[in-house]
């Protein structure tokens, strides 16, 4: 992921630091599935909106379906199943939902062509979700290329090999904005340690972290 040196990752302030550096990387790490969350799809992808599922009963159960073959896919998580998708949305967009989501979003999502994972019972299973991921959808490097609490969740849930951060030449330095991980309760005083793995100095000024984790 894009941040300024204070940790910030906010889209329209990342977006004015110059250069390509995050997707020159992104590109370096030969990913075949990448993982956003709710906001993520909400700024860039998703349309104005909510689904509204009516009366329609919640799935109350784990749930696979897989519309298309292909080698990559890019997933977004959300609880409850709410964004609404273009009719030309790409084919590779897979959703993971828990069983909260009902069964008139899942048809909708069968409608435009969109694979989706549903597990767990009150929020969405992580660890299930990536070994379905895994086994299901021929997964084998997952990157998490959401904001702060997507990228908080994955850490908490212990999901993460690897760190892979581009640090870009600014600072932002506004209160109240999100950090590049997020959302860890209070209560956690401990860090999550990491171990060097490289250092890459950009050719827009930016450096390139990677940590193992």
């Amino acid at each position: 992921m894009m941040a300024s040196i204070d940790g910030r990752i906010d889209c329209a302030m990342t977006e004015q630091i110059e250069g390509n550096s995050y997707y020159e990387a992104l590109e370096a790490l030969n990913i075949d599935t990448t993982i956003e969350g709710k906001t993520t799809a909400v700024m860039h992808y998703a349309e104005e909106g909510a689904f509204d599922s009516g009366s329609s009963p919640a799935v109350g159960a784990e749930e696979i379906y897989r519309s298309h073959d292909t080698d990559h896919w890019e997933a977004v998580v959300e609880t409850r199943g709410t964004l609404l998708w273009p009719e030309s949305d790409t084919p590779h967009r897979l959703c993971i939902v828990s069983q909260l989501t009902s069964r008139a979003y899942l048809d909708y999502l069968r409608e435009r062509g969109i694979s989706y994972i549903v597990t767990g019972q009150e929020k969405v299973d992580l660890v299930r979700a990536t070994a379905i991921l895994h086994r299901e959808f021929g997964a084998e490097r997952i990157g998490v290329v959401g904001g702060g609490h997507i990228n908080g969740s994955f850490l908490r849930e212990g999901l993460l090999d690897e760190v892979s951060m581009v640090i870009g030449p600014a600072i932002d330095g506004r209160e109240g904005f999100c950090a590049a991980f997020d959302g860890i309760e209070a209560s956690h005083i401990h860090p999550f340690k990491l171990r060097l793995k490289s250092v890459r100095q950009m050719a827009d000024d930016a450096v390139w972290l990677r940590y193992n984790c």
